[in-house]
């Protein structure tokens, strides 16, 4: 028998060193792979140094062109069972195009987190405002509640964002799917390698800086922070490391303050594992953090704030301490960092969430029965989102003529030689 095709269109070729959404879209394709499915992966973008190696895990990777009919040839005669969109902006390009070619093909979304969830924070933090209300209905809104709804079910790694999506913008449960970050427990034969209390030293923050929310952490680890804490801490460090560190991040580098920028580490995990707490006091953001389950996988509380840690616990203790004004903060990050008993408790803390929120187990079969369902259910389901329906028909109208103006244009647009 002849196995079940999914078709992966990333934003960018995976970096799951770089970031959580690389690891996310890794943890999908293994998913699917474990289960038989034939992988391929497609994308726009340019490989990098960075880029995870697709093919040694047996899947196979596609160049593909935006606005160029090129793609439907491509999928058309690829067939996939199942389509995955790698960020809504993928779902508007690709979109119309799979639903021509390949009408019979799941067509799902990655979210990664919520873009404009993410823009309306940065907004009200921007204009000293305590809630993100007042920005959430605006252009992209729109354009990724749109793409939502134009596809058979999306994938939200984040319960709150499940909420808000239902809550506040009304979604239909039936197209969202609660999918976390999918984690290997951690047994107590793993646990007992891990680094010490005593064999760790300083904080540890660390990002992909091309990402706003972490660019904005550390200026403020570096001018509000890090002042104060480095006082009652005189002896101990502060290390940065992090994807993409361009000079505006290296520049912050001072050994006389003892706030050392690494750089990109080779190894999230192992970087982190080095430092007693993961200091990462969140200004804004949304979804899950990739950071934070990198840290309680190697054994490494987490001082952060509430945005940083939200929906990440559920109703388990927290991995550390959690404030969100600059005394407190400190206060706790003072504390954990001297305080064993309450370290090792914070410690324990994060084997619980890792092993009862995010252990894969849980949650893969259950996904997979899902996946199934959907296939042997699909008219049905889709006769059930009549306006996801209006805005197929619309956006196949719409962005097809657009797309295709745009490659005409391209056509007739001289070549630099």
């Amino acid at each position: 028998m002849t196995a079940q095709k999914v078709l992966f269109i990333g934003l960018v070729w995976p970096e799951p060193n770089s970031s959580a959404a690389g690891t996310r879209i890794i943890q999908l394709v293994h998913l699917f792979k474990n289960q038989g499915y034939e992988i391929h992966f497609a994308s726009a973008a340019t490989l990098s140094d960075f880029s995870f190696e697709l093919k040694s895990i047996g899947v196979s990777t596609h160049d593909i062109a935006l606005n160029h009919h090129s793609f439907n040839d491509f999928i058309g005669q690829l067939n996939p069972s199942i389509v995955i969109f790698d960020r809504f902006m993928i779902e508007e390009q690709y979109g119309w195009r799979v639903q021509q070619e390949c009408p019979d093909a799941i067509r799902m979304l990655d979210t990664e987190d919520l873009h404009f969830l993410r823009q309306a924070r940065q907004l009200a933090l921007k204009n000293h405002q305590t809630t993100e209300g007042a920005h959430l209905f605006n252009d992209l809104t729109k354009r990724e509640l749109a793409a939502i709804l134009r596809c058979d079910v999306s994938l939200i790694i984040s319960e709150i964002e499940m909420e808000i999506l239902q809550q506040q913008f009304k979604i239909d449960s039936s197209l969202l799917y609660y999918l976390p970050f999918l984690e290997e427990e951690l047994a107590p034969e793993v646990t007992k390698e891990w680094n010490s209390y005593e064999n760790r030293e300083g904080f540890v923050f660390i990002g992909n800086y091309l990402h706003e929310p972490n660019w904005q952490t550390l200026q403020y680890l570096k001018t509000n922070v890090w002042p104060l804490l480095s006082q009652q801490l005189p002896n101990t460090s502060l290390n940065i490391y992090g994807a993409y560190a361009s000079q505006k991040v290296t520049q912050l580098n001072s050994s006389r303050e003892k706030f050392i920028v690494h750089g990109r580490a080779e190894n999230a995990r192992n970087a982190i594992a080095k430092h007693r707490i993961l200091l990462a006091p969140l200004l804004f953001g949304a979804g899950a953090k990739g950071k934070f389950i990198d840290a309680m996988q190697s054994g490494t509380p987490i001082i952060s704030t509430s945005v940083g840690a939200e929906s990440m616990q559920g109703k388990l203790p927290w991995s550390g301490a959690i404030a969100d004004g600059l005394e407190d903060l400190v206060k706790e990050a003072v504390k954990l960092y001297n305080d064993k008993t309450y370290w090792l408790n914070a410690q324990q803390n994060g084997i619980a969430i890792i092993n009862q929120r995010y252990a894969k187990s849980k949650f893969e079969q259950a996904f997979l029965n899902y996946v199934a369902y959907l296939q042997s259910n699909l008219n049905t389901h889709r006769n059930a989102n009549f306006i996801g329906s209006i805005l197929n028909f619309h956006s196949l109208q719409s962005t097809r003529y657009m797309s295709l103006w745009i490659e005409e244009k391209n056509k007739n647009t001289p070549q630099n030689s």
